[in-house]
């Protein structure tokens, strides 16, 4: 009786194991499955956020080169007019000022008995970099005088230090790597106090070293700030404390991207005076850092040409922007024309003029022509066009995107520099007749190749045609500069990624970001990474935003994906115009409806951002049949949500929506001395170089015309509101013309009794 009872019991028992077993193995895989489709809406959220952030990228490039065109192709008719040129896009957009060639002019601006935001004295000492950091995180502002201060001291410390820094583990216990911050200074604060689960990195000290390694600016909404702390503490630690140059410490860069605004906003007394000492100081950072001789510690990477014997004898304040290439054959004939200009001008001054009325406004320059192309292959310059057929390159992996070593210690060019004084502002030393000469083509390249390039997992070197700058690196390219140069590793940034770092090329290429929540509260880690004695990256993941750690992973992941959907519904109706076309195309019938195959096809063929478009169907088009798309239905709707936050005809805000960003920083680059305003002269002299590209016969009288319409307020200068307004005046207009000429069109043939065409 027992023994049948006991053996009951044991078959139950064994039952009720097979169940859990098989409820375990049941909750498992659906478990595996719900990760799974975690982990594709993340990647596919990941790449929406990428391309279209380098999408933007290839539109800088492109409207840089079109003003680049243009400059190359103008002929002056004056030293006035040549000096504008110099003052718009290149390094010499500030008037000289002689108390800021001494380097003194920030001794004059006096500081308010009022001011109870952080003060400094030099030397500075680590107490004061401290308080500094305290003093941000508090939200305080530096007072004007102090930031100009900083910046002056700091340009002589980094006039004093080689094209590559050297950093030893024998002195210091660890040396910490920081990529990208992007202004975000709730990043480098939580670096520096990183007091998570009992761990703190701490600030810098003689023990502990930092290599922060460029990318401190544009974006984020703490630039300032982020770059005052920095230089605080190299100043406070020389020889613990070292930055690398990022492709976004210069100057053009940063008129698209937020930085030139953010200083311009924060001190608009004083702005200019700030914009241009930076402008000089970015041009002297450091273009990489080895640590022990054998950890390289660069930006954005190599290519097959990248040849650190040139990068160390190059004079790196030369490379004022590698978003256009100076040549000293440029520079040379610059300086002769003026020459000649002084020698028939002097004494002349521009001619006032003055103002009558008008309302029309010519159309858009931006189409480029065959000439502008040929122009273009002829350049000297290593930033390809982003070209629509060539992106195609590397899509795949996690590499599809994305030195100064100097065999011996030396001073350099610099060491002939009396220590204590402040060396000439970047763009003085071209004005004299001994300074030096200008890089050659050969030298910016190698500059632009090292801030801009992206590793890739296939073997070579190719153009970075999704960035437009830089290259794409293979393994084997990293192999070989391992093996030239005795290396084992090479730390590189310029690229986010998810989990704050990233290995390629056999793990001997480590990508580090550091700013966090970087496209979307939640959508990546930061990280940095710590070197000791034996050189074993040890890798550090944080998150700086609070928030994030009380959201789970599926809320996370949602909310990233709304936010990227939003921005990929804002750029496709951006191009609605352009997707009708091709919608059309593929709609020969005249059905209104095309299958989800061809709208993947057409969506591609005009945004050509790489995405998988059947994945992200459901996302974008709430279609009840699964093989076809009442594509006009569609587009109304993407009108409909754009609308719903302005109160602007669909079709102009479809426009501002694409040109926005191009029309800002056009707004920023005739606005030479960073006024906030396009004064009248700038606006002359910018029109006659539009002008002259579009063979348009037109006088001053016409062009003072023209300023005076799109000044609407009639206070004698044109702010970006009026800027933007202007340009949805003219869209308005040519749209009603177009409408008109249509109707026209079909009055015409109505009355020959044909069918009328569609407009």
């Amino acid at each position: 009786m027992g023994s049948s009872s006991s053996s009951t019991q044991h078959h139950f028992a064994f039952q009720n194991a097979e169940k859990a077993f098989k409820a375990a193995a049941l909750i498992q895989r659906w478990y595996r499955r719900y990760m799974a489709r975690l982990e594709m809406r993340r990647r596919c959220t990941w790449n929406i956020f990428q391309s279209i952030e380098y999408a933007g990228q290839q539109d800088q490039v492109k409207l840089h080169e079109f003003f680049s065109y243009l400059v190359d192709h103008f002929t002056p008719n004056s030293h006035h007019e040549r000096d504008f040129l110099n003052r718009m896009f290149t390094e010499e957009r500030f008037a000289q000022d002689v108390e800021t060639e001494e380097g003194g002019d920030f001794e004059s601006i006096e500081v308010p008995d009022s001011y109870t935001g952080p003060r400094l004295s030099f030397p500075l000492l680590p107490d004061h970099a401290t308080a500094l950091v305290e003093a941000f995180r508090l939200r305080r502002q530096l007072h004007a005088r102090y930031v100009l201060n900083l910046l002056y001291e700091t340009r002589k410390h980094l006039a004093q230090l080689p094209n590559i820094n050297r950093v030893s583990t024998c002195y210091s216990e660890e040396v910490t790597v920081c990529g990208d911050l992007h202004g975000q200074l709730d990043d480098l604060i939580f670096i520096f106090y990183k007091i998570l689960i009992g761990r703190k990195n701490g600030l810098p000290s003689p023990e502990r070293a930092y290599v922060f390694n460029g990318d401190f600016v544009d974006r984020g909404k703490d630039s300032v700030e982020v770059l005052m702390v920095l230089f605080a503490f190299m100043l406070a630690y020389p020889k613990e404390f070292h930055l690398n140059r990022g492709n976004h410490e210069d100057h053009l860069v940063n008129l698209r991207y937020g930085f030139t605004k953010e200083v311009m906003h924060k001190y608009k007394i004083h702005g200019k005076k700030i914009l241009k000492t930076l402008q000089d100081v970015f041009c002297w950072l450091p273009l990489a850092t080895l640590v022990d001789e054998k950890v390289l510690v660069l930006h954005g990477g190599i290519s097959d040409k990248t040849d650190l014997e040139v990068l160390a004898k190059l004079d790196r304040h030369k490379i004022v922007s590698t978003m256009r290439c100076k040549t000293r054959k440029e520079s040379e004939n610059r300086e002769e024309q003026k020459k000649k200009d002084d020698q028939t001008s002097c004494g002349q001054k521009p001619t006032p003029w003055f103002l009558p009325q008008s309302r029309s406004l010519p159309s858009s320059p931006f189409h480029l022509g065959s000439d502008f192309k040929a122009h273009k292959a002829g350049r000297s310059c290593s930033i390809p066009s982003g070209s629509a057929d060539s992106r195609g390159l590397s899509r795949q992996g996690p590499g599809r995107r994305s030195v100064d070593l100097e065999l011996e210690q030396q001073a350099g060019f610099l060491g002939v520099r009396e220590k204590g004084k402040a060396p000439p502002l970047a763009s003085d030393c071209d004005a004299g007749a001994g300074g030096a000469l200008e890089p050659t083509p050969e030298e910016w390249k190698q500059v632009v190749d090292i801030l801009w390039s992206d590793p890739m997992p296939q073997e070579g070197c190719k153009a970075n045609t999704v960035r437009g700058g830089g290259c794409y690196f293979g393994p084997d390219v990293t192999e070989q500069l391992m093996e030239k140069y005795k290396l084992q590793l090479l730390i590189r940034s310029h690229e986010c990624k998810p989990e704050g770092y990233e290995f390629c090329h056999n793990r001997k290429v480590l990508t580090i970001f550091s700013a966090s929540n970087y496209y979307e509260v939640g959508s990546n880690r930061g990280a940095y990474v710590k070197l000791g004695p034996a050189l074993t990256p040890h890798i550090v993941q944080y998150q700086a935003n609070k928030g994030t750690h009380k959201l789970t992973m599926r809320q996370r992941i949602s909310r990233v994906e709304e936010s990227a959907l939003r921005a990929l519904r804002q750029k496709l109706f951006a191009h609605s115009s352009d997707l009708l076309v091709e919608f059309r195309k593929r709609d020969p019938d005249e059905s209104g409806v095309v299958t989800l195959s061809d709208w993947a096809i057409a969506v591609e063929s005009v945004l050509r951002l790489g995405l998988p478009w059947r994945m992200l169907r459901p996302q974008l088009v709430n279609s009840p049949a699964d093989s076809a798309l009442e594509y006009r239905s569609w587009l109304d709707s993407l009108a409909k949500e754009q609308l719903s936050r302005e109160n602007i005809q669909s079709s102009l805000l479809e426009k501002l929506y694409r040109n926005r960003s191009n029309l800002e920083t056009i707004f920023r680059i005739i606005d030479s001395d960073h006024s906030g305003f396009i004064s009248l002269d700038e606006f002359r002299q910018t029109w006659k170089l539009f002008s002259s590209h579009m063979s348009i016969d037109i006088t001053d009288d016409g062009i003072c015309d023209l300023a005076r319409s799109i000044d609407f307020n009639k206070d004698g200068h044109i702010d970006i509101n009026e800027f933007l307004e202007a340009f949805r005046l003219v869209e308005q207009s040519c749209a009603q013309g177009q409408a008109s000429a249509c109707l026209r069109s079909t009055d015409t043939i109505e009355s020959d009794h044909s069918s009328p065409g569609p407009c």
